[in-house]
């Protein structure tokens, strides 16, 4: 008997967090800007996911945000099990391997996953990550060091970017 996913919304400083789990593996993470849209997205793509804040890994995940957004954990030491194509388990590998606090371009990941001049086709993946902070795709930026595209939006990337040391803090207009 097939068990369905499980999931938690829960908040942290990026937003409504959505998780999924399933044996024990971490297949998604994805930050809304309210509970409503993370249950609506959490309804769209994960239709028969239960409700189950303690399935594992979804308390250890929660505890390395935290220590995570407090600029104490460097890494996530989880099991995960993305969904995606070959190339994009290519891509979302390389991503894991971009350290703490640096950024490195789409043309970079390409060269890295044996596709140089796919940076389009790295870009599409990088979009599809499906847990995001955890593998860490918005630490991506375009070939001139400016920030593109980031599912969770711009202003979640910078917030990641600076949390990390990689951009310098914002400084509020007026």
């Amino acid at each position: 008997m097939v068990s369905a996913p499980s999931y938690d919304l829960f908040t942290d400083p990026l937003g409504t967090a959505l998780a999924v789990a399933e044996g024990g593996s971490l297949l998604a993470l994805w930050h809304h800007g309210s509970a409503e849209e993370a249950e609506a997205a959490r309804a769209r793509a994960w239709p028969d996911a239960v409700c189950d804040p303690q399935a594992p890994p979804l308390p250890a995940l929660k505890a390395q945000l935290v220590e995570y957004f407090a600029g104490e954990r460097r890494t996530f030491d989880l099991p995960l099990a993305p969904r995606g194509s070959a190339f994009q388990q290519r891509v979302w590998q390389a991503l894991q391997e971009i350290p703490y606090g640096a950024t490195c371009s789409y043309a970079d990941i390409a060269r890295a996953v044996g596709a140089p001049g796919s940076a389009r086709a790295v870009g599409g993946a990088n979009h599809d990550n499906p847990i995001g902070v955890v593998i860490p795709c918005h630490r991506v930026i375009g070939a001139g060091g400016a920030l593109t595209g980031y599912a969770g939006g711009l202003t979640r990337k910078r917030l990641l970017l600076e949390l990390e040391g990689a951009l310098a803090p914002s400084l509020p207009f007026g």
